[in-house]
């Protein structure tokens, strides 16, 4: 789903953002053989899935995983469809579930992945595998997330929000006022009966999805940093514009929704290919409070992006190239 740009609102502010889906728009993306998220997702659930695959203790998510593969198999059936017995496939990754087991003649290493993993896993991780989406179970009733799926989290670890409350996960976040005032609000809203989605976007100097603060090789070996002596040119030719589409999927009847999330990330250049979008980054990020810069890494980038994206934003034609 491409982002809208309509969701770089100036003043800045870290607010809900929430707006109505129109009747049969999309939730889920599905991966396919060579995709960016199955990679980096697989390798996730590979080699730390117990920082991507996350439950309180006692918290039954029956209910929702199933309401999560109807949805799926009813929005994408062929990227994932029921089968005989309870069974479940992934059409477009050639691998199932049948009675508990992985068994398919798709990539070997998929197959690998979930025999892996303790057997209440593995039906969240084919749905992880089979979608570019990660997956939270939102509970209105607790105003907890008592459940994870998330394995290309942005710059914060899963393991540290499992069963936390709404404020608790959001505590952290820069200039969280809106977010955390609306709490009680946005939980009975997106676990009712309609469908809901929010943009949300950054620029960051790592190139991965899978921005976990431990994880993501690139931030954990400091090429997250941003180099003091580039120029703007320099600094933008770096820089990789990060989005996220959210979506809530409510689960009829329990107070619950599953909570969806789509990473996108783009070399700066391309992603603001057209002007108007670089101005309205540009007047987004010119209005940043001191403590939102910081908390998303741009304090040292800001003036250097400006410029950059002051210049893009002035071309006539977009076809220019914005370093030179």
């Amino acid at each position: 789903m491409p982002f809208d740009f309509a969701a770089v609102q100036t003043p800045f502010r870290m607010q809900p953002g929430l707006r109505r889906l129109s009747l049969g728009k999309p939730q889920l993306t599905p991966n396919r053989h060579g995709d960016r998220a199955l990679r980096e997702k697989l390798a996730a659930l590979t080699t730390h899935p117990q920082s991507a695959l996350l439950a309180t203790p006692g918290f039954d998510v029956a209910l929702a995983l199933q309401a999560l593969c109807e949805h799926a198999a009813a929005e994408q059936p062929a990227a994932f469809s029921a089968g005989p017995e309870g069974s479940w496939h992934a059409g477009l990754l050639g691998w199932s579930l049948v009675g508990g087991e992985a068994v398919g003649d798709g990539a070997p290493e998929i197959g690998f992945c979930l025999r892996a993993l303790p057997g209440e896993w593995r039906l969240p991780a084919l749905l992880s595998l089979a979608f570019a989406e990660d997956f939270a179970v939102i509970d209105a009733t607790s105003g907890r997330i008592p459940w994870l799926a998330v394995c290309l989290p942005s710059h914060w670890a899963p393991e540290a929000k499992v069963g936390r409350h709404f404020a608790e996960v959001h505590a952290p976040v820069a200039d969280n006022a809106l977010l955390i005032g609306a709490a009680a609000h946005l939980m009975r809203l997106v676990t009712g009966v309609e469908r809901w989605e929010r943009f949300v976007w950054t620029i960051t100097r790592s190139p991965n999805l899978n921005q976990h603060p431990v994880h993501d090789d690139a931030q954990y070996h400091g090429a997250a940093r941003w180099p003091a002596a580039l120029d703007a040119a320099g600094l933008a030719a770096q820089a990789h514009f990060r989005t996220e589409r959210q979506t809530f999927i409510p689960i009829p009847g329990q107070q619950q929704a599953i909570f969806t999330i789509h990473i996108e990330m783009h070399p700066l250049a391309p992603a603001l290919a057209v002007a108007a979008d670089a101005q309205r980054v540009h007047d987004a990020l010119a209005s940043m409070s001191p403590a939102v810069l910081a908390y998303r890494g741009l304090a040292d980038a800001r003036e250097r992006l400006l410029e950059w994206l002051h210049r893009r934003a002035s071309m006539v034609d977009s076809s220019v190239d914005p370093a030179r």
